[in-house]
């Protein structure tokens, strides 16, 4: 087949943008053909682009030459086409496609390019394994549903830079070869082939650098940032992420938030013309953990959590007992309407608990008969009504119980009740759901380190009533820290920053920080405070998980262009990969190969 070029044609207008208001003008259109149909004299071909889908006719009335070369396409081909615009015949309207009351009447044909069979239907429902995508990712990324992702984020980018922007927000790149620090993820590490022996790392997060801007005196900064965590993957994580990072001069949490807010506003109804209602709740973490056993709560339904500790204790059924008195606690979820649930669903709930680390989902169904339940005939009556009571439970709730460790209840309740909602319809499609949680501790012990931790990082302000426990009860500071919750999923972090070297030390002495140690790695920050440091606080949104909730995907992969897999493998370009040994030898690295080549992340 002889491929064409332009030959001078300029694109009139995108496919998904031909509308009735064309009907009778001459356009050119160009993209690839998402199928071809021949109906006895007449051929028609679905033309795609980045904006949606027009049909093209080809008729030999039109053009007996062109309806003939029509007969050369198939899927994926790439033309070029000139016609005319006409309404569809009565009763071919397709009321889907933005384009159905109009198809094209094509005068002249131009092939472009040709393409192999695709591996995969390139179509919103495709039949493709993800790995197969990953590896033609080009392919997977012209299915509508990834292009329409892809829009939604760059339009989420646009509009949080103009938001900021107008806020006097000042746009400044951070770099990307950097200091390697602890307190984080792992690094990744970079040879510094001009210092033997030496490594940058590339940035977990801009943190240090906004803050030495506040030094400086630019007072609000933003950045939309790559960033990089050599860690575990899961659905909503990858080695290298985007942020939209904010740090602010002379403000307080309250400021910072109410901001923020109105940057989330401005985002969904730029994006999604959803008005969103202000301010949104505030948890603090207690309140988060106690009520939904988890600090990044899904509000969008009720469900809480309560604990009934004081009302079985003592109690006949002796798992309860036993649990009260090895020091763990006793909660439950009362489901509005759940006694319908089948003995069958219920394994299944149980069968998740386990899964989740409890030893068992204890239940009872609330009937006209009473309570039905293995568990029923251990408890008195006065236990069955202190229960009732607490859980507000009425005939034909069901109850569900877990008793462990209250770290263990938290964590199986918290995931059980979401299991529940989904199970109830409870979760309503469209719903966004923001909540944020504050006052989280400062620290927590390290049982394999032997040592504090910061719950978030080194550099989190504590709560100015709680200075003085740094010194006697470290476990009990709050810190000036606050995260954002989206429909149960953290889509940001931030805090108020530690602006004055003195406090800065105290922490890192208290996080086994030793001072060789905190001014080898973190002395350029120390210096910085000692030069008038401004109060100064900030917050990094998760720019992958925003823009994938408000997608509707299950996985960021889905709103990343060049995504990893969960071993931080790209099947399309094989990375990572070997490099020439004059490559090491120029850097002066000597690999040592695992005896488990699968160790190594090869596929």
């Amino acid at each position: 087949m002889r491929l064409e070029g332009l030959g001078g044609w300029k694109r009139t207008i995108y496919c998904g943008e031909v509308t009735e208001e064309h009907v009778g003008k001459e356009l050119v259109l160009m993209g690839w053909v998402q199928r071809r149909r021949d109906h006895g004299g007449l051929v028609f071909v679905d033309l795609r682009d980045r904006e949606g889908v027009v049909q093209l006719v080809f008729s030999p009335e039109d053009s007996p030459q062109t309806h003939q070369k029509a007969h050369q396409l198939r899927n994926e081909f790439v033309i070029a086409v000139k016609g005319v615009v006409v309404r569809r015949p009565e009763g071919t309207v397709n009321p889907a496609l933005k384009t159905g009351q109009v198809e094209v009447r094509v005068k002249e044909l131009r092939i472009l390019n040709e393409s192999e069979v695709p591996p995969f239907i390139i179509e919103d429902e495709t039949d493709a394994g993800e790995e197969i995508r990953l590896k033609y990712r080009y392919l997977d990324l012209r299915r509508p549903s990834l292009m329409k992702n892809l829009i939604l984020r760059h339009r989420v980018c646009m509009s949080a830079r103009e938001f900021l922007s107008n806020r006097g927000f000042i746009e400044i790149e951070t770099p990307v070869l950097t200091k390697s620090t602890p307190e984080g993820a792992r690094d990744f590490l970079v040879p510094s082939r001009l210092n033997p022996g030496l490594f940058y790392a590339l940035p977990q997060s801009p943190q240090l650098f906004k803050q030495i801007l506040m030094v400086a005196g630019f007072d609000r900064y933003f950045q939309i940032t790559r960033c990089f965590r050599d860690e575990d993957l899961r659905r909503d994580r990858q080695p290298e992420f985007t942020q939209i990072d904010v740090e602010m001069s002379f403000i307080d949490r309250e400021q910072i938030m109410s901001i923020m807010e109105e940057l989330i506003c401005a985002i969904f109804r730029d994006t999604l013309g959803v008005e969103l209602t202000l301010p949104f709740p505030v948890l603090t973490y207690q309140d988060a953990i106690c009520r939904y056993g988890t600090d990044t709560p899904d509000v969008r339904f009720s469900l809480e959590l309560k604990e009934i500790t004081r009302v079985v204790r003592g109690s006949d059924f002796k798992v309860f007992r036993d649990t009260i008195e090895k020091g763990g606690i006793v909660k439950a979820i009362c489901v509005d309407g759940g006694a319908r649930f089948s003995r069958k669903e219920l394994d299944e709930l149980t069968e998740l608990a386990q899964g989740l680390g409890a030893k068992g989902l204890a239940w009872v169904k609330l009937t006209a008969e009473g309570w039905q339940s293995p568990i029923a005939k251990f408890l008195s009556e006065e236990e069955k009504e202190g229960i009732a009571r607490e859980l507000g439970a009425k005939q034909g709730d069901l109850l569900l119980f877990c008793s462990d460790t209250e770290a263990v209840v938290n964590h199986v309740l918290s995931r059980v009740r979401c299991e529940v909602a989904e199970r109830m319809g409870l979760v309503k499609e469209g719903v966004y759901s923001f909540v944020w949680v504050v006052d989280f501790p400062m620290f927590e012990y390290d049982e394999t380190e032997k040592r504090l931790v910061s719950i978030h990082h080194p550099f989190t302000a504590p709560r100015d009533e709680d200075m003085e426990k740094l010194s006697t009860s470290p476990l009990e500071v709050r810190a000036k820290a606050y995260d954002l919750t989206l429909n149960g999923e953290e889509i940001g972090g931030g805090s108020i920053r530690i602006h004055t070297r003195e406090v800065q030390q105290r922490v890192f002495e208290l996080l086994g920080i030793s001072k060789k140690e905190a001014e080898e790695k973190f002395g350029f920050l120390l210096t910085a405070l000692s030069y008038g440091a401004p109060p100064h606080g900030g917050i990094a949104f998760g720019l992958d998980r925003l823009v994938s909730i408000m997608a509707g995907t299950e996985s960021i992969r889905d709103v990343i262009a060049f995504p990893k897999t969960q071993r931080a493998y790209c099947p399309m370009t094989g990375a990572p990969s070997e490099v020439d040994p004059a490559q090491l030898e120029e850097l002066f690295i000597r690999v040592i190969r695992p005896r488990n080549r699968e160790m190594a992340g090869e596929t």
